[in-house]
């Protein structure tokens, strides 16, 4: 019955508007309530409460549904032991307990329980909040109309582009938020929610805008992994460095560190392939060496056989000077 008055509403409301509808087209809007609901971090928490509230009652429950199984299996043994009246008494006890059981899970959970009670006084101030800014989203965006999804309202199909109960959401946020700010950030949030309602709005907008922010995103993590790149290759090559300083230092001191298998496997491979390049650099050398060696002894022989042939030539002269002299000497 309910619900054909609802329809029967609706109806008397869109026929009223016809004439409006004909200049222009009619907004409808639509939430879900319980949708908002979990998304409003104040409402988690209280609902969590709520829930341990109601687990310990469920607890209780339990224990006294044994307690009261007890009974009745005791008083099933002993029941050929006892008298009428004792078992008249124990079962007397056995329904008190039970009555006493249904009066507590109705207290508790029944269609006016505690559960029911505090839940309703749970949700209220939150569903106010959400109403006002329904309200406030309403008149700012020009709706007609916005229903509740999850209300008696049978919605047979609801398109998602005119759910707006994550803009309710973030109203209710952006409400949380404002109280923790100063001006200065109250006017750059306020520019934001501008741009970000704007976006809302406009669907190519927000493709356009979702395209920009996945570009940037991805310089940014490309900037962000050749920053790491370079750091990770600067802190290896200072490894590197405070290694070879504290391997001097060792060698120096005659103490060697403490180094694990790998290290010392890696360390015996890099000295092989060390000494092999140390030893082809030494043949070369030793070659070069030898090219060298070998061009000064023909260089030296060279001048060797020069300076003698120079000093023989020198005697010469020498010795026919002298024998000149004695000739002219001796002549009469």
């Amino acid at each position: 019955m309910k619900k054909y008055l609802v329809l029967v509403l609706l109806t008397s409301l869109l026929v009223s508007n016809n004439a409006k509808a004909q200049t222009r087209g009619i907004k409808i809007g639509y939430i879900d309530m319980e949708y908002i609901l979990e998304k409003v971090p104040d409402y988690a928490e209280a609902k969590n409460q709520l829930e341990q509230k109601a687990e310990k009652w469920k607890q209780e429950i339990e224990t006294k549904k044994n307690d009261i199984t007890k009974l009745k299996e005791a008083l099933k043994t002993e029941k050929v032991l006892l008298t009428k009246e004792l078992i008249a008494e124990r079962e007397e006890e056995i329904t008190f307990q039970e009555n006493e059981l249904l009066d507590y899970t109705q207290k508790k959970f029944g269609p006016n329980g505690d559960l029911i009670i505090q839940k309703a006084v749970l949700v209220k101030p939150i569903q106010d909040q959400v109403f006002n800014a329904v309200q406030d989203i309403a008149e700012a965006k020009k709706y007609d109309y916005i229903f509740d999804k999850s209300s008696d309202l049978t919605m047979l199909f609801a398109a998602k582009k005119h759910d707006i109960s994550d803009r309710v959401v973030q109203t209710l946020t952006r409400s949380e938020k404002r109280k923790e700010m100063n001006n200065k950030q109250l006017k750059l949030e306020e520019e934001r929610e501008r741009k970000q309602d704007m976006i809302d709005d406009n669907p190519e907008l927000s493709e356009r805008q979702k395209l920009i922010e996945e570009r940037k995103n991805a310089r940014l993590k490309m900037i962000e992994d050749k920053k790491i790149a370079a750091e990770e290759k600067k802190a290896e090559t200072d490894a590197k460095r405070k290694q070879l300083l504290e391997d001097k230092n060792n060698k120096k001191n005659g103490t060697v560190s403490d180094k694990s298998n790998i290290e010392i496997a890696k360390e015996g491979k890099d000295a092989e392939a060390t000494s092999s390049a140390v030893d082809k650099k030494a043949a070369a050398d030793e070659a070069k060496k030898k090219s060298l060696e070998e061009r000064q002894k023909i260089i030296d022989d060279r001048k060797k056989a020069s300076e003698e042939k120079r000093l023989k030539t020198i005697a010469d002269r020498e010795a026919a000077k002298k024998a000149k002299e004695d000739a002219k000497n001796n002549k009469p």
